[in-house]
Formats: C-alpha cells, structure tokens, sequence
C-alpha cells in the first residue's frame, strides 16, 4: 500500500469516527450547586500559642455537584491519537459569608457559657453558582 492509500485510509477512518461521535447525543450536563452540611471546627490561641478555646458547629454550605459532557476524539497531530478534552463541574462564583460556631469549650473540655465566650464567628467562601470548566483551567 502505498502513502497516499494509507493517509487516505486513515482519513476516512478518522471522519467516520468523527461522524459517529457528533450523531451520539452527549448526555445532560447536571452541574448544579447543592446544600450540604459540614462540620467546623475552629481552635483559638493566645499570644504565646496557648489553646483558649475549641468552637465547632454543624454549618450549611453549598456545594458544586453534577457532571459535564468530555469527549475523546481521533487525532493525527497529538502523539497518543487521540485529542481529549474534559469539562469538570466547579464553582463560578464564590461568596464569603460570617457563620457561627455556637458550641465552644475550654482547653479542660468544659463547656463556655460567658457571653464572648460561647460563640465564635468565623468567615467562609462558599459557592454561589456553579458550572462546567475545561478540567485543569485555573485562569478564571
């Protein structure tokens, strides 16, 4: 077989390919941000690195959950053969909000019950929206 034969050959393959993998429908993508819940806990110092209090709750965040459509198609110029590309379900936006920590003891155990002392308010960033990313792509 000669080398236009062979290229020819390829060709055709990789279009057939092409054709059989555009005609498939790609399943749904189901990114989506869900509640959940998580458990924080969050120790204090003092200025010589002494434990003051340990705070913990029970927090509603929400969360990115779902999936993308990826694909893996035929290539000549990749040197696997293959030209992959792959979409994860991520955060687009993240917020910050303040949260309590409502449940606070001393380094003995004991539970706090002074007024500063039995809660703790503490920042997170959670997302807000969330959406399907080329897997790997940190430039947003």
């Amino acid at each position: 077989m000669d080398a236009v034969a062979i290229f020819s050959k390829l060709f055709l393959t990789i279009i057939t390919i092409s054709r059989i993998h555009t005609m498939n429908d790609f399943g749904e993508e189901t990114c989506e941000t869900l509640p959940s819940e998580i458990n924080i806990i969050k120790e204090e110092y003092d200025e010589l690195g002494r434990l003051q209090r340990t705070c913990h709750g029970e927090i509603a965040v929400n969360k990115c959950e779902g999936s993308c459509n990826s694909q893996v198609q035929p290539s000549v110029i990749t040197p696997t053969g293959f030209l992959k590309t792959c979409y994860c379900c991520r955060e687009s936006f993240l917020r910050e909000r303040v949260v309590t920590l409502s449940h606070c003891y001393d380094p003995d155990g004991m539970r706090l019950n002074a007024e500063e002392l039995k809660a703790m308010d503490i920042k997170l960033r959670e997302p807000s929206d969330c959406k399907c990313f080329k897997c790997g792509d940190f430039s947003r």
